[in-house]
């Protein structure tokens, strides 16, 4: 089947894949941005292509296996840049990570680069096609490997770049899934025993004919609330997730807010604060390592931070470093950035070794991270067991005190 790329408007917001066929009658493929299926097949037509299937691009499948993800681009860098490194041609490399992974879709997005590579196209350009996997980060680095002549020296910088920020994101979620798993573990126990167990005491206390103490007053009729108003209180639950994570995606301002909330946050915002300044550190040194101007670099650091707070930052430091300003005194200004970095950029500009002073404050800035992540869990096992304790116990004690008051009352007559 013949592949083949189609453009739309600079208006377009929504990449779509098609296929369809040609004048000729031979099958073609590819991919257009749009602002709906109809308008892209509108297009289509316009340039001689009959229609035949048009639908959103989502995450690569291949017959119904497991998508790409962000661990499987590093791995895939790092293997290019081994082989790379070892003289293996560009093609063959892609055909042997290709023809070996063991996840479909993976292949079948390594061939879908090879074929493009093949044709004659750069690698930049074929990545570029892939834009959710690829990002402009990731096709800025290969192109200024491929325009100096040193894509095998760059494709180990972005191998290394890759792994460094995936273990870095890996430690972040480390941080915020524990708390966060176990929580939803305690609600889910606790619902159980409302919906089911407390009932079963509920009415073996109306038999004694005495009244019950407070605490199991107040567990008796939650229990009664919950069950007559469980569906509520999911829905309640659930709209307010679905609507966060909606307003997280449409709202720059609920997102600016929350990014800002976050960084607040005791102890969890001082970890989001160093993963930031340590992905602002890597990226920026990579960057800058490849030969990529500093004003350029600096738009692909700031979609790379993690954070809309570092984001806009990096944006206003740019457009400082563009007027003459230097790196560190935009920095400085910005007051995202601790002294220890800002010093350490000073003397990398003084020294013509940014990249290099740059990747020192990455490699301490996760380290911290890394140890940060490691305090938080042991703090937060045994508040987390003394909060399991209080809400299980506290509702299994409730449910006893009437039968202790019981015995007391047998044993004193």
């Amino acid at each position: 089947m013949a592949e083949k790329t189609a453009s739309a408007p600079a208006t377009a917001q929504e990449t779509y894949v098609w296929e369809g066929t040609d004048k000729k009658g031979e099958r073609v493929k590819g991919e257009m941005n749009g602002a709906n299926a109809a308008m892209i097949k509108m297009l289509l037509r316009r340039q001689g292509i009959n229609p035949l299937k048009v639908k959103k691009k989502g995450k690569m499948r291949a017959g119904g296996g497991k998508p790409v993800t962000a661990k499987d681009i590093a791995f895939f860098s790092r293997q290019l840049a081994t082989m790379m490194s070892s003289g293996v041609p560009l093609v063959q490399s892609f055909e042997i990570i290709g023809r070996g992974h063991e996840k479909a879709a993976m292949r079948e997005l390594v061939l879908a680069v090879k074929m493009d590579v093949e044709a004659g196209g750069t690698l930049a350009d074929a990545l570029r096609k892939h834009p959710i996997y690829f990002d402009e980060l990731y096709c800025n680095l290969v192109h200024a490997g491929e325009q100096a002549g040193i894509l095998e020296t760059l494709l180990n910088k972005i191998a290394t770049y890759k792994e460094k920020t995936e273990a870095i994101k890996g430690k972040i979620k480390k941080a915020m899934t524990y708390p966060t798993a176990v929580l939803v573990v305690a609600f889910i126990i606790t619902v159980i025993l409302l919906v089911f167990v407390i009932p079963q005491f509920e009415q073996l206390f109306s038999s004694f004919g005495s009244d019950l103490p407070a605490l199991t007053k107040m567990v008796v009729n939650l229990s009664k609330f919950f069950q007559s108003w469980w569906w509520a209180v999911f829905g309640a639950i659930g709209g307010t997730i679905y609507g966060m994570v909606q307003l997280k995606r449409r709202s720059v301002a609920f997102q600016q807010n929350l990014d800002r909330f976050s960084l607040k946050v005791p102890i969890i915002g001082a970890i989001l604060n160093k993963a930031a300044v340590a992905r602002y550190a890597r990226t920026l040194s990579t960057m800058f390592a490849a030969g990529v101007p500093l004003v350029e670099a600096m738009d692909s650091v700031a979609g790379a931070v993690g954070n809309i707070v570092y984001a806009q930052g990096v944006r206003r430091m740019r457009d400082q470093v563009a007027s003459g300003t230097s790196l560190t005194i935009a920095m400085q200004q910005s007051g995202l950035f601790p002294n220890m970095v800002v010093q350490m950029t000073a003397i990398g500009e003084e020294a013509g070794s940014l990249d290099s002073m740059l990747g020192k404050v990455a490699d301490f800035y996760e380290e911290e991270v890394d140890n940060a992540v490691d305090s938080l869990s042991s703090l937060l096992e045994p508040m987390i067991m003394a909060f399991l304790g209080i809400v299980i116990g506290g509702l299994v004690v409730a449910m006893y005190l009437p039968i202790f008051k019981m015995g007391e009352a047998v044993m004193g007559g």
